[in-house]
């Protein structure tokens, strides 16, 4: 409030205050107070008038108004300081030529009459000199609001450019972190993918040697008390290569990566072009991976097997509550397909994970599975 105070009020009413110390030279009569009324009220459209050729003619307008009532003049300077503000020089330079004009032609009105000012005394050149100051203080104070104004209006462009930046340089900071992120996501997966690959190849494959040398061990062994040592033997080795193969099965199942693996069946898709959304977490429990990833699969070959589709829309997404999988596309032919054991199979996967699957063939045909999330307490060893 108090910025707007001195911005708008101040300034020019410190202009109309200089120009009320005419009331040492003339008698306030009424065309004085009219002419005071009218200065009040370009003050108040210079403060309300947004509109600066509108503003420009008002003044105009006022200086006008001088010839008809001279004490009028003593006011311009107060109204040239919207003009100056708004950068009006040309109606401020009208305003102060008909201050001159009206002023010395009352002057030479009195002299000619032999007449005399209110109070006595010849034409005053002290009230000329002072309604001229008035233009000039006007013309500064409208400078000084104007460069004030021009001042703030850069502040809040570099603040907003500030802000802006800020806003630029924080979202460019959250995808950098994103893609770091998901960078260490994917070699964590390829890391697991080679550690499941070496133990299989290596430590898998001496397993099933020893194996098989400790059969053969137990085979040609004549010796009574070597058969308990060679059954415990075997019992340790294959007990080992259960263990091994199961960690390799989980290695390579949390390797597994939803969105690359539906990607990558979409990509090698030929027959008519595939728009895949993803929107899901990365820790997509295992099982629902496999279903989506396989219903996606039987989906894609229903498509080229069984359609006339020129598109097709596969979507994934993870909900506070739910995995949803949505498979459409614009075949308007579609055969039938004997026991349709690949619509059964995909009911059967997403069944047997608690979930629900639609199909709809109007305009198309389109596939809509949705399977709920687990609770934590619910989860086996094998899901984790």
């Amino acid at each position: 409030m108090s910025v707007y105070v001195m911005k708008h009020v101040l300034n020019p009413a410190a202009v109309m205050l200089l120009c009320m110390f005419s009331l040492f030279f003339v008698q306030p009569d009424l065309p004085y107070i009219a002419a005071f009324l009218c200065a009040v009220i370009v003050f108040c459209a210079d403060c309300i008038a947004e509109n600066g050729r509108i503003f420009g003619l008002f003044c105009l307008f006022f200086f006008l108004t001088g010839l008809a009532n001279p004490d009028s003049a003593l006011f311009f300077p107060a109204a040239s300081y919207g003009l100056f503000r708004r950068k009006l020089y040309p109606a401020a330079a009208a305003g102060v030529l008909l201050f001159c004009i009206i002023l010395f032609r009352a002057g030479w009105e009195l002299t000619s009459t032999g007449s005399s000012f209110p109070g006595g005394g010849d034409f005053p050149m002290l009230l000329l000199c002072l309604d001229l100051f008035g233009f000039l203080t006007a013309f500064l104070l409208a400078e000084e609001t104007r460069t004030r104004e021009e001042l703030e209006a850069a502040l809040r462009r570099t603040q907003d450019d500030s802000t802006e930046r800020d806003l630029l340089l924080t979202e460019k900071n959250r995808s950098i972190q994103e893609k770091q992120d998901y960078e260490i996501y994917a070699a964590t997966l390829r890391e697991r993918n080679r550690i499941a690959r070496e133990i299989h190849d290596n430590v898998g494959h001496l397993l099933s040697r020893s194996i098989l040398l400790v059969g053969a061990a137990k085979a040609v062994s004549r010796e009574e008390s070597l058969a308990p040592t060679l059954d415990s033997l075997d019992t340790t080795l294959n007990s080992a290569m259960d263990s091994i193969r199961a960690s390799v099965h989980d290695l390579r199942d949390e390797a597994v990566n939803l969105e690359e693996a539906v990607r990558s069946l979409t990509g090698d898709f030929t027959f008519c072009p595939v728009t895949f959304q993803y929107d899901a977490g990365r820790t997509v429990p295992r099982d629902v991976k496999y279903a989506f990833i396989s219903i996606s699969k039987e989906a894609l070959s229903n498509i080229m097997r069984h359609s006339n589709a020129t598109k097709a829309v596969l979507t994934i997404r993870e909900h506070p509550a739910l995995y949803q999988l949505f498979i459409e596309d614009n075949g308007t032919r579609i055969q039938k397909r004997g026991n349709g054991m690949g619509l059964a199979n995909m009911r059967d996967r997403v069944e047997k994970l608690g979930g629900n699957i639609h199909f709809s063939s109007e305009n198309g045909f389109r596939i809509l599975a949705t399977i709920p999330k687990r609770r934590q307490d619910d989860e086996t060893d094998t899901d984790r």
